[in-house]
């Protein structure tokens, strides 16, 4: 079998097309710019993605396209309309390829999304499920959205199969901004003010998302279909932190701070956002992979901690 990916020098991709190698599927890359390069796979380069950009010679003998490369969150965003800018990648770049991988002949088209489309929090006990109605916050959750409502759309018209997988955060050997600076804190000893967070939150490993990713491509029931993913298990931020402390071998330093005290002292400090990732719930139900696909988690959390604070650096 035949794979294109995008985004494969990326934090997922890179670990994507290993483990794809490993499985003797043959790998093609998709680069942006020539510094995305991937020495062990065949490579083409392909610029920006958008609504214009020509697929034609990096789906020539294709048979699974695998679409990571998005626009994500950005930081200090400069950008005059910012989701003018989400949907000119993310919907339009994504419905591009589509187009031309049905036109070439491509059998399944498997589409990164995001929890973002379900929405940002979740009311405990009540897990979001692939039935839910979409209900995105941010430019990113609708960019993604209106995505996935375009491939369906040519799905249907197309013949082509497509497979949707909205994961929640990722975390492994690699992972960069905010769950970074959190292992960084734990592994220097540094106290933190979060040890009376009683929320639950999913999230998925890397190992495990790229695990899924492999069965979507492979599986015949995956065909068409939209899933949640993540570890299986459910974390407190307070647990969490406990957890990376045990996988780095140190002692986690948490101070029993009351969740009320840091949301107010975040919105007085325009953090709120933030302190309702860290402290609010966001869960997912993964019954229908694990019923549908007969997929396990092949890592456990502890084991995925343990991989991901093992890579981390000091930087």
């Amino acid at each position: 079998m035949n794979c294109l990916i995008t985004g494969a020098s990326g934090f997922v991709g890179r670990s994507l097309c290993a483990a794809l190698s490993m499985r003797d599927l043959v790998v093609r890359t998709a680069m942006r710019t020539r510094q995305d390069q991937c020495d062990d796979f065949d490579g083409v380069f392909v610029g920006s993605i958008d609504a214009e950009t020509q697929w034609a010679e990096a789906l020539r003998g294709i048979d699974v396209v695998v679409h990571l490369a998005a626009r994500v969150h950005v930081m200090n965003d400069v950008s005059q309309n910012p989701l003018a800018e989400f949907r000119r990648i993310n919907v339009g770049g994504t419905l591009n390829l589509a187009r031309q991988a049905a036109v070439a002949g491509v059998k399944r088209f498997v589409f990164i999304s995001s929890v973002k489309v379900n929405g940002e929090r979740t009311e405990p006990g009540h897990a979001f499920t692939e039935t839910d109605l979409p209900n995105p916050q941010d430019a990113y959750g609708h960019s993604k959205h209106e995505a996935e409502q375009g491939l369906r759309q040519i799905a249907t018209e197309a013949g082509l199969e497509v497979v949707i997988i909205r994961p929640p955060l990722v975390y492994g050997s690699g992972v960069k901004a905010n769950f970074a600076a959190l292992m960084r804190a734990v592994q220097r000893g540094w106290p933190l003010p979060l040890g009376a967070v009683h929320n639950q939150r999913s999230l998925v490993a890397l190992d495990n998302l790229v695990d899924f990713i492999i069965t979507c491509i492979t599986h015949p029931q995956a065909a068409n279909q939209t899933f949640l993913v993540s570890d299986g298990q459910d974390l407190s931020t307070t647990e969490l932190i406990r957890g990376m402390a045990r996988a780095a071998g140190v002692s986690a330093h948490l101070l029993p701070v009351p969740v009320w005290f840091l949301q107010a002292g975040a919105s007085l400090l325009g953090k709120g956002g933030a302190v309702q990732r860290l402290c609010g719930n966001l869960q997912v139900d993964i019954s229908k992979a694990r019923e549908l696909l007969v997929w396990v988690p092949p890592v456990s959390v502890e084991e995925g901690l343990i991989r991901a604070m093992g890579c981390q650096t000091e930087a």
